[in-house]
């Protein structure tokens, strides 16, 4: 496989990992969110699909695209894996409300100008 169609299977793979969380929260306040076990854990399995794809985006692609937040997709995804103890969900809420819109219009961006994923 090519780098280029790497890079759009990750990149694929990340905005289809933001389409879930927003499909899954659509219905959701902040507060049935941060009372509901079973949402939380779909969005951090979901934001962990999302920091594993960005981390297998090439380097070279991150570096043309600065306008992608990629190392901070990352960390957050380390947290949640790896440091899930101190995953602060008003965060995450904030983050699906203000940056997950932003960044999945970037992706589709991406995206209108890669090669079609198998």
């Amino acid at each position: 496989m090519s780098d280029l169609n790497r890079d759009a299977a990750a990149i694929w793979d990340m905005a289809r990992a933001i389409r879930e969380i927003q499909e899954f929260t659509a219905n959701f306040s902040e507060d049935s969110f941060l009372e509901t076990l079973w949402i939380k854990r779909v969005v951090e399995r979901n934001l962990e699909i999302l920091g594993e794809a960005c981390r297998r985006v090439s380097v070279e692609f991150q570096q043309a695209h600065p306008e992608i937040d990629w190392r901070n997709t990352v960390a957050l995804k380390n947290i949640i894996a790896h440091r899930y103890e101190r995953v602060n969900y008003k965060l995450l809420w904030m983050i699906i409300q203000n940056t997950l819109p932003t960044l999945l219009m970037s992706l589709d961006s991406l995206l209108q100008d890669m090669p079609e994923i198998d």
